[in-house]
């Protein structure tokens, strides 16, 4: 079952050191699912995942790419935007299924588009605007997030 944790973030570098916080925890295989209209900081919020994970990459906006690759096996990062696709059947065309899941973390923009694609234990990380910087960051997923502090 899926813990809840809520934050309030009051900047960029703090919604980035959150993420750190985030990314040291994670493993291959994780999926996140990020919920959030546009401009929330969901590109923000992966660099401070990549630096937590100890990837140097500078994390850019996968809008065009549709996915970035970070990082090496045996723990790459990668990072898609789902914006643009329509159901799950697209997703051959993404190369969602060419990277493999035991070597990478999925962090997924756009993630309600393609919800019945993911798997059950999937993270799901939902950033609400509350001002200009101000930002909820609430965060479902198991208890290795229980003792994270902004």
């Amino acid at each position: 079952m899926a813990m809840q944790y809520e934050f309030i973030t009051r900047s960029p570098e703090e919604s980035i050191a959150l993420g750190e916080k985030i990314g040291a925890k994670l493993r291959a295989g994780d999926v996140i699912a990020y919920l959030g209209d546009l401009g929330a900081g969901k590109t923000t919020f992966t660099r401070g995942l990549a630096a937590g994970m100890g990837l140097d990459d500078l994390v850019t906006s996968p809008t065009f790419a549709l996915v970035h690759a970070y990082g090496e096996p045996p723990l790459m990062l990668c990072h898609f935007d789902m914006y643009r696709i329509e159901s799950e059947d697209e997703l051959e065309t993404t190369g969602f299924y060419d990277y493999p899941p035991e070597e990478c973390v999925f962090a997924i923009e756009w993630s309600e588009n393609i919800a019945g694609a993911l798997p059950r234990n999937t993270i799901r990380i939902t950033l609400e605007r509350l001002g200009d910087a101000e930002r909820r960051i609430t965060i479902e997923g198991d208890e290795r997030f229980a003792d994270l502090r902004t």
